[in-house]
């Protein structure tokens, strides 16, 4: 099996050691994104709205560099630092998504990386 790493200058860059996305096996692993702007490099500031709308244009932006769109997203995880901005997430989500909706695991966690309040990871089967 070979990997393809994919990335997207209208993403936030990897500030780790990951890839924003790997193509193996006929999938496109999309890495967690918080709610940073690509060309800055800094968190949005603002309500949960906007920062969930931020996450998902950059999953967005990555999954265009892989030749796909969020139509191709087969599961999703989303990490709360609070799990009350749960239906903000369900709001923001049918902007970017529509039936059948990927399957999809949220959980809530202590901290994310730059004090984020939101991270989503996806993963996309191209075609499916």
């Amino acid at each position: 099996m070979t990997k393809q790493v994919i990335s997207s200058a209208d993403a936030p860059r990897a500030i780790g050691t990951y890839s924003q996305a790997i193509r193996a096996a006929g999938a496109v692993y999309l890495s967690g994104q918080i709610p940073l702007v690509a060309q800055t490099g800094e968190l949005v500031v603002g309500d949960i709205a906007a920062q969930i709308t931020q996450v998902f244009e950059n999953l967005r932006a990555v999954a265009a560099a892989a030749g796909a769109t969020l139509d191709d997203a087969v599961k999703l995880t989303i990490y709360l630092t609070d799990l009350g901005n749960f239906p903000t997430v369900n709001e923001v989500m049918s902007k970017y998504f529509k039936e059948p909706y990927p399957a999809r695991a949220t959980v809530e966690v202590k901290g994310l990386p730059k004090g984020a309040a939101v991270e989503v990871d996806a993963v996309l089967v191209p075609g499916a």
